[in-house]
């Protein structure tokens, strides 16, 4: 085994003889992949966030495998912030290692997306949505993962001290300078997402694609923003699909000890795992099963089946939950009376 690799100066922690060699069959699926709204782009239907799992507190080699596992498997597009981690920037960091120890060959097969509006650095230039803020994130991004331009710039939230129009201008700018290729929103209301989306015709870079939370138990935008995803002809991501792990058999039976919201409740909170939830989550594991998936495949194909969404966001710790997870793309369409079910039982 050889030692430590280097890469523009910094020993990498992988350790391994050479670098991968992608799955000759990771297109053999054409259905994976679906337009982002009106534009030209395509996403895959699951795509690789790295919200969790890949900074600092990661294992280097599982954050590695589930990066090449999912491009294995057709999973082109991964998903990043200035402020993953932890700590922050950490996880751009490792997925630059990666991307150049594997995948550099590949850099024209991959979708990347960073994001800015969370706070990175101390002062008054360190978070929310001025153009200093995010254009200097921007560059930062791009110096952790050695790249010249990523696929996707988001402005990551709105921020109710800078006129929109400055924040929209930032995005239209890191076009401009081919710092981006496209642009994108994330936890806009659907009247700032309607604001946004006329300020970037208007500046000529249409916005691509919206981030928002979206699952089972948290349904905020049926409430008028996936007709504005509709009617502008933008792309919808959903992240937090599985309500951070909620929706899949790991709370089947109660709060495990190794589980999210066991020991980092700061986005889970056992408090929030009441029994009704919990009764919930049983019944619709059952219809799951009914219909031949598992729990966390059914909660996916339930948020891809929704208008105005193209792809689902799942985060992983192990190679297998990436493979459970693309099989939700398998399953026959939801039957009228298996919906009908569903809301059901979220209605207790």
């Amino acid at each position: 085994m050889l030692g430590a690799r280097a890469f523009g100066g910094i020993q990498s922690p992988f350790l391994f003889a050479m670098p991968h060699t992608p799955s000759p069959s990771r297109y053999e699926n054409p259905a994976l992949y679906r337009r982002c709204g009106r534009s030209g782009l395509k996403l895959p239907a699951i795509s690789l966030g790295f919200w969790h799992n890949f900074g600092s507190v990661g294992d280097p080699a599982n954050s590695r495998a589930l990066v090449l596992r999912s491009f294995d498997l057709g999973i082109t597009h991964f998903d990043l912030a200035n402020n993953y981690g932890p700590p922050p920037g950490s996880a751009e960091e490792a997925f630059g290692r990666i991307l150049h120890a594997d995948l550099a060959a590949h850099r024209d097969e991959l979708i990347i997306s960073t994001k800015a509006g969370y706070t990175m650095w101390p002062g008054p230039y360190g978070d929310w949505g001025s153009r200093k803020y995010l254009l200097s994130s921007l560059d930062q991004s791009l110096r952790r993962m050695r790249l010249d331009y990523v696929d996707i710039f988001y402005s990551h939230r709105p921020d109710p001290e800078t006129p929109l129009e400055e924040t929209m201008g930032a995005l239209a700018q890191a076009v401009r300078s081919g710092k981006a290729l496209y642009v994108g929103l994330s936890n806009y209301s659907a009247e700032q997402t309607v604001r946004a989306s006329k300020l970037l015709r208007e500046f000529g870079t249409p916005c691509l694609i919206h981030q928002p939370k979206f699952h089972l138990f948290e349904r905020w935008i049926e409430r008028g923003l996936t007709r504005v995803l509709q009617d502008e002809g933008i792309g919808g991501i959903a992240f937090c699909p599985l309500a951070q792990g909620l929706l899949t058999n790991r709370y089947l039976g109660g709060i495990p000890a190794d589980s999210r919201a066991a020991h980092d409740p700061r986005f889970l909170k056992p408090e929030h795992i009441t029994p009704e939830k919990l009764d919930k989550i049983r019944q619709l594991d059952v219809l799951a099963r009914a219909r031949g998936q598992s729990l966390a495949q059914m909660s996916l194909a339930w948020v891809l089946r929704t208008p105005g969404i193209t792809s689902a966001l799942i985060g992983a710790s192990k190679p297998s939950q990436i493979e459970e997870n693309i099989g939700a793309l398998q399953a026959a369409p939801f039957t009228s009376d298996e919906l009908v079910q569903i809301e059901k039982i979220l209605a207790g």
